[in-house]
């Protein structure tokens, strides 16, 4: 593993701030800039296999903003908060009860170790699981790019479909993504040009010739 500074920042501004002053970009965007950790069930990964290679890693998990940890539920809806555990959302009494769509997603996510570590923020922008894109011998470009894409003419039996590329038919692998799109969801983002609401259903690009932007 590539050694790398651990930052834990105060609060969302502190962490946006170094964010934005070390992420570039640079071609590989899996190597050369600062990333988020939070439960860290898919980044720790790919950092062992070496297709994450951060220069800088922050630790969102002491962040002052309580709201980030909470789950708020109004008369129109319900705000998860981007730190808030898959298992705690699974079992929250009343996502249950007038969201069970997603309760059940993230129930039948993944084994209950990991649903209590994984962050929702995280889920949802965990980055594809193609065997190709693991194993850094392969082309991917997803993971470099320009090298090609070897799943075109390896194993793809389980690829993508629909919203494929002539660069990438990798698949998207968050497990409530789907039931938030149904729900018409929104995502608030906060970024180095202030906050922004986006529809969750344009969150993610369409690989289309640059597949390694995904958001």
């Amino acid at each position: 593993m590539r050694p790398f500074v651990y930052e834990q920042p105060a609060d969302v501004s502190a962490a946006v701030a170094i964010a934005s002053r070390f992420t570039t970009n640079d071609d590989q965007p899996t190597r050369a800039n600062a990333q988020f950790i939070a439960g860290g069930t898919n980044l720790a990964d790919y950092m062992k296999l070496g297709v994450a290679e951060p220069n800088r890693l922050l630790d969102l998990n002491r962040l002052k903003e309580s709201e980030l940890r909470q789950i708020r539920v109004t008369d129109d809806g319900i705000r998860f908060g981007a730190l808030v555990r898959m298992g705690e959302a699974a079992d929250h009494r009343e996502v249950k009860e007038r969201y069970p769509v997603i309760a059940d997603s993230l129930r039948l996510a993944a084994s209950g170790q990991i649903r209590n570590m994984a962050s929702l923020a995280g889920n949802i922008l965990q980055r594809t699981r193609c065997e190709y894109f693991r194993e850094t011998s392969w082309q991917c470009n997803k993971r470099v790019p320009g090298s090609g894409c070897a799943a075109m003419e390896g194993f793809n039996r389980q690829h993508a479909v629909l919203g494929d590329s002539d660069a990438c038919i990798a698949t998207y692998h968050g497990d409530f993504a789907q039931a938030l799109i149904v729900l018409d969801a929104v995502v608030h983002a906060e970024g180095s040009r202030g906050a922004r609401k986006i529809p969750f259903a344009k969150l993610h690009r369409q690989p289309g010739d640059t597949p390694h932007i995904e958001t």
